[in-house]
Parts: structure tokens; sequence; C-alpha cells
């Protein structure tokens, strides 16, 4: 599997869109505080705001996430949950939500669906072709020696390693993710990204232009959706 685009145009797509992710994550702090507000025994949490200070989100904003999810101020209730369907050109697709109205939320993932060629389907009809794995992206420097990073993350537990041009992807079973993301961090890596996703074991290639087109504006409506938290695909061509 491909990591599709590139590290600068991953961030520039988030910049242009900064105010809604702001919004996505301060949801998945307030869920995950829930289980405890101190990010010190709260692995989840501690992740969410890793997550929202890697995009410059205000102390204020993850202060009062917090807050919300702990009960100290009252907040909407968001429940997880996660849709399955193909888009165009028989493109396997999963949908991660937290929302606080879920028919809402089915509507609307419904109607993207719909409206760009694709068909949502039922719980399971995808995720078999998916597998979740930690993943970690540490951008390539002049600094960084391949083979010293491998060494750091192999001692941690990681699974493997890919080099792409401006990057290297590292990917972990999902119960030594954090140890595998501590130890980088201890040893100085500045991680460009870090979650536990659905990595495809099979991959799907749109056969037509119109195809990518439409899976493409599939991917950017479903992202566009406050509830909608991150969308996997096995797509092996380059959406960005």
């Amino acid at each position: 599997m491909g990591r599709h685009g590139t590290i600068a145009g991953r961030k520039a797509a988030q910049d242009s869109k900064r105010a809604a992710v702001f919004t996505k994550y301060a949801r998945a702090i307030t869920v995950a505080a829930k289980a405890g507000g101190d990010p010190d025994y709260n692995v989840s949490l501690k992740h969410a705001i890793d997550k929202a200070k890697s995009i410059n989100m205000p102390n204020d904003n993850i202060t009062r996430a917090i807050k919300k999810g702990t009960g100290e101020l009252a907040g909407e209730t968001y429940e997880a949950g996660s849709f399955e369907g193909y888009g165009a050109g028989g493109v396997a697709v999963i949908v991660d939500v937290l929302t606080d109205n879920k028919n809402r939320t089915t509507s609307a993932v419904k109607h993207i669906f719909d409206k760009y060629g694709g068909n949502l389907g039922v719980p399971g009809c995808v995720a078999y072709m998916f597998e979740r794995k930690g993943v970690i992206i540490v951008e390539k420097t002049d600094e960084i020696s391949e083979d010293a990073l491998m060494e750091v993350a192999l001692e941690a537990g990681m699974e493997d390693m890919l080099s792409y041009d401006d990057s290297f992807e590292i990917r972990t079973s999902p119960d030594v993710f954090n140890a595998v993301t501590t130890a980088l961090k201890a040893a100085g890596y500045e991680l460009a990204e870090e979650d536990v996703e659905y990595v495809p074991s099979m991959e799907n290639a749109p056969t037509s232009p119109e195809d990518v087109k439409n899976l493409t504006k599939m991917i950017e409506a479903l992202e566009d959706n406050d509830d909608v938290q991150k969308v996997y695909t096995n797509c092996s061509v380059d959406l960005a």
C-alpha cells in the first residue's frame, strides 16, 4: 500500500480547512476525556491532544474540549461509529465518525455516497480488505539516517518500515503503537503524523478518469462533514 500524496500536499489541504479540522480534533479530545481528563493516565487522550497540538490548536480549545468530556462543562454527547461501502470504480471505503445524532450522520453519509456513484453497504462489507495498524510518518531530512531510525523503531516493536520520496512510514500492531511513538520521540525524532488506521491489505484502482473524479469528490465531501473523523480507501491511485 503506497501512501498517497506528499507531506506538503497533505499539510496544505489541512491548512485550507483548519477550522473544520479543529472541530474534528476537539470532538476526539472530548470523547477520549470521558475515560479521564489527565493525559498522563489516559493514553487515548494524550494521543488526541498531541494530534491537536500538531495543527496548532489553541490551548484554550483543548482545555475546553477536555472539560466537556469530563463533565466540567456542558456539551454534546458524541458516539463513535463507522460506515462501510464502495466508491466509484468499486473502491472500498471506510468512514469513521463521531456524532451526536446518528440518524443525521447516516443520512448525510448515504447522500454523499449516492451523489458520487458509490454505494453505502452493511457493516463488514469491506472491512475484511483492511487491517488495523499503527502508522507513524517521519519526514525525510539530511540529518535522519534510515538505519538509525529503523533500529529505534525495531527495538520498540515495529513491524515494517516503508520509504517514500519525502518520508518514512513505520507500521506497528495497535498494541505496541504507543510504545513505538514514545521510543521515537525519546530518541529525538519529530513525527509528522501518528495514528492507528485502517491499512488496506488489498488494493483497487478505478478504471476511468470519471471514476477517479467522482471518488475524489466523494472523499472531499465526506471529509468536509463535521461528523466525519477520517476516511480510508483501498484505492491504489493518488487522489491528492
